[in-house]
């Protein structure tokens, strides 16, 4: 009597593996690469495209050459989008016989004409126009502006306000770059330079160094 249960109970889980065995889609590998149009006519990757199946949440994005992979079933349908391009979708064929199929999807450009908009401080005409008839328009505002744009004001400035980091780091940097230059030899000294020397004599002829004495 157990070896009829035994077989029984052998035969229903066998028949129970069969029966999940076929109801398991199919899976597939999808690839393949998307491609466009540059401005000279050439065919080129594109990248930062989703590719997913739609009703889903699986999917993947291009990689920076257009390549792309994932599983996917057939039958489904597989959406292609990003911004600035026209959305493709696709099909996946529901009568392939293999585990792999590669796909190139062309995508062409979306070009969308948004209407001229133009911005105003001004909620209304009404507000433009009080404004309009309250501004200041004297010289002693454009003398205020001259003042503040002088040389000597914008000399004194550039003395006193303090160098943020981006500047500093910026000095750095370039101080840096000078000094790789000459690494491994002796930097080149002023005192034997010929065309420098020209220069001072050619100063010294014409009374430069006169001129700023007095």
């Amino acid at each position: 009597m157990k070896k009829i249960y035994l077989i029984l109970a052998l035969v229903i889980f066998g028949n129970l593996i069969v029966n999940a065995q076929q109801k398991l889609p199919k899976a597939i590998q999808f690839t393949g690469k998307v491609v466009t149009e540059d401005s000279d006519g050439n065919v080129i990757g594109l990248p930062y495209v989703n590719v997913a199946i739609e009703g889903t949440s699986r999917g993947v994005v291009s990689e920076f050459d257009g390549y792309f992979s994932f599983v996917a079933q057939p039958g489904e349908k597989v959406v292609f989008s990003r911004i600035g391009f026209k959305t493709v979708e696709y099909v996946v064929p529901d009568t392939l016989n293999s585990d792999l199929y590669s796909w190139i999807q062309i995508m062409s450009v979306d070009n969308v004409l948004l209407p001229e908009v133009v911005i105003y401080p001004w909620p209304s005409r009404e507000h433009f126009k009080y404004d309009l008839l309250a501004m200041d328009v004297t010289d002693e505002v454009r003398e205020n502006a001259r003042k503040n744009l002088a040389e000597e004001a914008m000399r004194e400035l550039r003395y006193a306000v303090p160098t943020d980091g981006r500047e500093a780091s910026s000095l750095v940097f370039r101080e840096t770059a000078n000094a790789a230059v000459y690494t491994g030899q002796y930097k080149p000294q002023r005192i034997f330079d010929v065309f420098a020397w020209k220069q001072f004599i050619e100063a010294w002829k014409r009374g430069d160094f006169k001129n700023k004495k007095q």
